[in-house]
């Protein structure tokens, strides 16, 4: 090897296993002698790992990242989850190579290992090594005409195999790097003995590829070999046929080589000398090379001339990623941000990628946009939106409906639609003309429903079906587009801003991301999309309220209000719970009511002091108080209100049997927190939940300053509920706990009864034609895995005020398809959906819309409406 005092190149901080830590922070190219905008594209998402990541590819279904663990994560491109982990590297994966027609992976590492994956099953291939001690193997390029892959390495070597030739001569396994001797760590040690290897257990002796000693370019650079590239001939000045390779070094240079078509083998054509900054990146588009340098600048080669055209300073440190698609080319440097530039490498906007170093990038063209995919040392990957954007005019016909639905989910959930805050109703006027708009956008007829006392209003919309023919059965949707309060910004239990949508991991969090902002959506572009494709072959009402979370104030008088405009219904939908676990999915087909009522025992004194006035003469009115709220409830937790548990109907045996494939499915879910429990204890667990009545004590208000120890409160309120099952009557409930507590009360004060809030139960018929076709619908979607998954038919111990109400009052059977996942954190901090059930769930709902809304459906209006009351026991 030559003496230059450039041949040991130092390890890079960007490979550096011993460290974490963050680039240079902020700075981001500030001393860059380009003008950029400073402009953040759309984040799309980002998966997080517990590595770096250090390098990526990615092809029309997946992306590939290497990390510094030796994994290789593929999560798929457009749900973000997680698609397979590979296992074939003991040290960090520093290179992604895909084959042109993306068929094959190869991946190389820190453990001197190229392994050869393919790239839809994910089975290991090869394994490929070399005779000699490379050390790091930095990249890989292949050569789909050729079938040859070149490995550009640590000792300043490049090296090759053909594939077409794997089978002609067998590996010497005392080569393999995992065999070979190494002259410190097998030394032999005092006595004269070494250390036992530990049995290979990775690799088989059929998939081992041994590199040829004649394959081998040895000193092909003075420093190590970072980055190749194989380009068509023709794009540079040297010839018209065949394939070049080329490569960058951490000499400064980049070598162009000739490659023989029928060995592979390569010969050095012309270098490209650029200095003494070692080259870490580069791309091609058209005939310009692009190089990225160790000290921030990019230098642009003239392929046709071999002539340097110019050196831009880019960033203010190590260019360690370069990536072109079209007209753009985009940089990421040990800084954190990242660049994107226009063909004539003008800066076009700049923003910070990641929190540490941009190690790996990638590019793609993808419905429409371009995605450009970043790793970093923050141990995730991001993915951005960095399409140009089209003209309004077209910027609904060039988006995918799926993106479509992401935006329009990220502009919603960007409304405080919080219902119970009197700040935000400007809020939610403007999320709720948002939504009208969405639905005009589709063509549907869409109105605000003003309510009562200036309350939200309610969304109304219709799609119609087709006039010129008879109409199948209408179909009518229930949601709401309010939610309940969460913090603004980040903190306060919330790792996002809630009011900000935020991909990670393949989930989507916000407030109402999931309840219920996500599946009304997911109705919408579903009936929407129908609409636009000529399926629809009657109509869809919409019923979007806006305080649902503040007890559908105002919504039952709205609506009969408007039911001449609504007019009949056939079918109720709503999409508004969730699934038992995060792995089955489930339809709802029981709901319990409940019954918010305020307790209030108040003295005709003030406030007192209970060193002055505490004695046994003073009737306290927290003391009557909590005696009355011990009388509700026995030692056993029953509820002690007479003939409250009359009307519950008995469990029958096929009721019973419905709780057995739930049983079974919690039992084989090791996740499940009822996982350790017999089947029988599954059940009582579940019934006492969903179909036996319940009642809570929510909490207990007293009077004076809040924190005093010593006040004897003049009034003390509690509030409480119950959860009430079918057949047990919301008025009976009403009198009856009123009735009970006037009459349980011995105490001297006043006593004040207030009923705050009311929903009835609701019981759906399982084997109607709603549930049969949510059924198929749901088997449909999710049959993707080893096998045809059928829904568990749960029960909700939760309520949902519209569901009965609404059943009752346009005589239509309801049924109701839980979109997220038992994980979705409804009501609390972090609440998120995942993009798989958000995408599934439009599927399933424009499916069944299509089914439930053809003019050869089967069932009638008649039928329906016995269903109803029969289930239920007949509407009030």
């Amino acid at each position: 090897m030559a003496t230059s005092s450039r041949a040991s190149t130092p390890l890079p901080k960007w490979i550096d296993n011993s460290s974490n830590s963050g680039g240079s922070g902020g700075g981001g190219g500030a001393t860059a002698t380009t003008d950029c905008e400073e402009f953040k594209p759309r984040l799309l998402h980002r998966v997080q790992h517990h590595r770096s990541i250090l390098s990526l590819a990615v092809s029309e279904k997946y992306v590939y990242a290497g990390s510094q663990s030796g994994d290789i994560l593929i999560w798929s491109i457009e749900t973000y989850q997680l698609a397979a982990t590979l296992k074939g590297h003991s040290g960090s994966v520093l290179s992604l190579c895909l084959s042109p027609e993306h068929s094959l992976l190869f991946s190389s590492a820190g453990d001197a290992m190229i392994q050869v994956w393919h790239s839809e099953t994910f089975e290991n291939l090869h394994t490929i090594y070399s005779t000699f001690d490379v050390g790091d193997v930095f990249c890989v390029a292949f050569s789909a005409a050729l079938k040859t892959a070149w490995f550009g390495a640590q000792n300043t070597s490049i090296q090759w195999y053909d594939l077409k030739r794997k089978d002609r001569r067998r590996p010497s396994l005392t080569s393999h790097p995992n065999k070979r001797v190494h002259r410190f760590f097998d030394s032999k040690g005092p006595g004269g003995r070494s250390t036992p290897r530990p049995a290979d257990t990775n690799t088989s002796e059929s998939e081992l590829l041994e590199i040829e000693p004649s394959n081998i370019v040895q000193y092909a650079h003075f420093g190590y070999v970072y980055c190749m590239l194989v380009i068509p001939a023709s794009q540079i000045g040297q010839g018209s046929e065949g394939e070049v390779l080329l490569s960058g070094g951490g000499d400064g240079d980049v070598k162009l080589w000739a490659i023989d078509s029928s060995s592979g083998a390569i010969s050095e054509l012309h270098p490209l000398s650029g200095g003494d900054s070692g080259v870490l990146s580069m791309v091609v588009k058209d005939t310009m090379l692009y190089c990225g340098l160790t000290d921030g600048e990019v230098c642009i080669w003239d392929l046709d001339t071999l002539q340097l055209v110019r050196t831009v300073k880019a960033h203010c440190d190590d260019v360690l990623t370069l990536a072109v698609k079209g007209s753009c080319i985009f940089s990421g440097s040990a800084s954190g941000y990242a660049r994107k530039w226009n063909q004539r490498f003008e800066c076009i906007s700049r923003w910070q990628a990641h929190s540490g170093l941009v190690l790996a990038s990638a590019v793609a063209g993808r419905n429409g946009r371009l995605l450009y995919i970043t790793g970093g040392n923050d141990d995730c990957v991001a993915v951005w939106d960095v399409s140009e954007l089209p003209a309004a005019g077209a910027a609904a016909a060039m988006v995918p409906a799926n993106d479509q639905l992401l935006s329009s989910l990220a502009k919603l959930v960007g409304y405080r639609t919080v219902s119970s805050d009197p700040s935000c109703a400007e809020e939610c006027r403007r999320g709720a003309t948002y939504l009208k708009t969405l639905f005009k956008r589709f063509g549907a007829t869409s109105y605000l429903l003003p309510t009562e006392d200036g309350r939200n209003p309610i969304v109304f919309a219709r799609f119609s079906g087709p006039q010129q023919k008879p109409k199948g059965k209408t179909l009518l949707f229930y949601g709401h587009y309010d939610v309940i309060p969460a913090p603004s910004g980040v903190g306060q239990g919330w790792n996002t801003d809630p009011f900000e949508l935020t991909g990670l991991n393949g989930y989507l969090y916000g407030r109402g991301v999931s309840d219920n902002k996500g599946p009304c959506l997911a109705a919408l572009f579903a009936a929407g999309e129908l609409l636009q494709e000529g399926k629809l072959d009657s109509d869809i009402v919409f019923l979007i309220e806006g305080e649902e979370e503040s007890g559908s104030r105002g919504f039952k008088q709205t609506v009969q209000k408007n039911k001449s405009l609504i007019g009949p219904v056939d079918w109720v939908l709503l999409a508004n719970s969730y699934w038992l676990d995060d792995e089955t999915p489930c339809l709802t087909y029981g709901l319990r009511g409940v019954l918010h009522a305020t307790i209030t025992v108040e003295s005709e004194n003030p406030d007192l002091h209970s060193g002055v006035d505490g004695s046994s003469l003073n009737r306290e009115p927290t003391v009557e108080l909590v005696g009355l709220l011990a009388k509700l409830t026995g030692e056993d937790g029953k509820i002690l209100i007479p003939h409250f548990y009359d009307p519950v109907r008995p469990v029958t045996k096929e009721e019973e049997e419905m709780y057995d494939p739930i049983a079974a499915a919690l039992q084989a879910n090791p996740a499940s927190p009822l996982h350790n429990m017999s089947g029988a204890e599954i059940k009582a667990h579940l019934m006492a939940k969903w179909r036996f009545p319940s009642l809570t004590i929510h909490r207990v208000d007293v009077s004076g300053p809040a924190g005093s120890a010593t006040v004897i409160p003049r009034s003390a309120a509690a509030s409480i509920s119950l959860r009430i099952v079918p057949d047990q009557g919301i008025d009976e409930i009403r009198q009856n706990l009123i009735v009970y507590l006037q009459s349980s009360y011995t105490g001297t004060n006043k006593l004040t009864i207030k009923v705050t809030h009311e929903a009835e139960p609701w019981l759906g018929d399982c084997e109607n034609e709603v549930f049969c076709q949510l059924e198929k619908a749901v088997m449909s979607a999710w049959s993707g895995g080893p096998k045809i998954r059928k829904p568990l038919y749960i029960r909700e111990g939760g309520s949902v005020p519209g569901a009965r109400w609404l059943e009752c009052e346009f005589d239509a059977p309801a049924a109701h398809l839980p979109c997220g996942q038992s994980s979705d954190m409804a009501h609390l901090d972090n609440e998120r959906l995942r993009l798989v059930n958000l995408y599934k769930s439009k599927d399933i709902l424009k499916t069944v819309f299509r089914e439930l809304t053809k003019v050869s459906s089967s069932s009638s209006s008649s039928s329906s409406t016995s269903t109803a009351e029969g289930v239920n026991g007949g509407c009030s």
